[in-house]
């Protein structure tokens, strides 16, 4: 694709970056097959390439968004399909970031969105916060329907059944090996997952450790920052970023780190992007070591010795993470874990395909996303599954509102099989019965 930005704009970083990502597109098309949207809306601007079209006029004329393109980007998931897809290697992430940082600096949205939006960011990153907050949503979960927005009565029929007591695994500490130590790893314990499921940080910590892991919960570590990232939010999104970034180099350099170990795919693609999200940053070189250092929890136990395992009985019917398969390009390795844990696995139809969580994505945008829920959930529950597996919290609770079958985190099948708990959710202990783990 030809550009025409001026030698001054390209001096501005995110333009030069803008400018090669566009670069790279040959108008091909094959993103629209793999897109989502696309898929459900039948509008070319609904697809990574009108998507483009809009985000290159924009920036090439150097002009504040108007509502046209505000729409179509804010439709957009992020789930990166089309960047699997695409053969020319078109890093569309990195552009609709930029796009959503334009929009966010150059267009003054409605009242109502803008409150809405501020209100999420002021909340969701903040695990107290949340709790609160769910705990009002499901107060007002009956009253959903007379909610006038629709986006108001997403947020009220997200609420959990039970909003499970904090666990102290969270809290700063270490937790040594139960047998002869193989690596050293700091765990992410996330932001929303700390208040919708403590069963998997739990999970996570009993599993590594059991294989050898000495588990540290950094000082001063919180959110990655993608919540905000994903609104366009960058000084925010920055801001909490530092933050990690400077906890766990204080680990590195102390007693040193082998992997961060991340359980949410969300999170994990943002982490594995602070090297370039923090480039042209003081903190670019440590930034750098954060990115080659994070791994999602599968990458980790791939690398340690699971035992096999005896037959289980069970049918597992796997959901790939957008985040896991194409933010980070994983795509066997949580499958390959559970049958070697015993497990039977099966994968739905059409399984690059979003369920339509994608962050705040069921919230802002919930028609398009309960249409991409009813989906994914009719090809998981085709496959006739005791039990469906996802490496990310939003997919769990995306897929969990539209399904009787039970959904667990892929560490918590892991977890029970080498000698853990059975998930609550598949009828093991509740969560407040989850022992502490130190």
């Amino acid at each position: 694709m030809q550009t025409t930005f001026s030698p001054e704009q390209l001096k501005d970083p995110a333009i030069a970056r803008s400018n090669e990502v566009l670069r790279t597109c040959v108008h091909c098309g094959f993103c629209t097959a793999t897109c989502p949207t696309y898929q459900v809306l039948g509008d070319e601007l609904d697809s990574p390439r009108g998507r483009i079209y809009l985000i290159k006029d924009m920036l090439e004329n150097n002009r504040p968004a108007d509502a046209k393109t505000v729409k179509h980007i804010d439709r957009c998931l992020s789930c990166l399909a089309c960047m699997t897809t695409c053969p020319s290697g078109v890093h569309y992430m990195h552009l609709v970031d930029h796009a959503r940082a334009w929009i966010e600096n150059t267009y003054k949205r409605p009242l109502f969105e803008r409150v809405l939006r501020w209100t999420l960011a002021r909340i969701l990153p903040y695990p107290m916060r949340f709790r609160v907050a769910l705990l009002f949503a499901k107060i007002g979960r009956p009253f959903a329907s007379l909610m006038p927005d629709a986006r108001l009565r997403a947020m009220l029929e997200m609420a959990p059944k039970v909003i499970p007591p904090v666990s102290r695994n969270d809290d700063p500490q270490t937790f040594e090996p139960k047998t002869t130590r193989k690596m050293r790893v700091a765990l992410m314990t996330g932001c929303a997952q700390k208040a919708l499921n403590t069963n998997i940080n739990d999970a996570t910590i009993r599993l590594l450790t059991r294989l050898g892991c000495e588990v540290v919960i950094a000082e001063g570590m919180g959110c990655c920052g993608a919540l905000v990232h994903h609104m366009g939010k960058e000084e925010e999104s920055h801001a909490t970023a530092a933050k990690n970034i400077r906890a766990w180099m204080a680990e590195d350099r102390g007693k040193g780190l082998d992997a961060i170990v991340i359980n949410t795919s969300g999170c994990g693609t943002t982490v594995k992007d602070y090297g370039h999200m923090f480039r042209n940053e003081p903190l670019a070189n440590d930034a750098a070591r954060v990115s080659e250092l994070a791994m999602d929890v599968s990458e980790v136990l791939m690398k340690l010795d699971l035992p096999e395992g005896d037959a289980k009985g069970l049918t597992v019917a796997y959901h790939a993470a957008c985040s896991l398969q194409h933010g980070q390009q994983i795509k066997t390795y949580p499958k390959d874990l559970l049958k070697k844990a015993g497990y039977a696995v099966v994968e739905p139809r059409d399984a690059h395909l979003c369920c339509g969580s994608a962050g705040t994505y069921n919230l802002m945008q919930p028609e398009i996303s309960k249409e991409l829920k009813a989906r994914k959930v009719e090809t998981l529950e085709e496959r006739k599954p005791d039990v469906i597996s996802a490496g990310n919290i939003g997919c769990m609770m995306q897929i969990g509102s539209g399904t009787g079958v039970p959904v667990v985190h892929t560490v918590e099948l892991l977890d029970w099989a080498t000698g853990g708990p059975k998930p609550p959710a598949m009828g093991g202990q509740t969560e407040s019965s989850v022992p502490i783990l130190r």
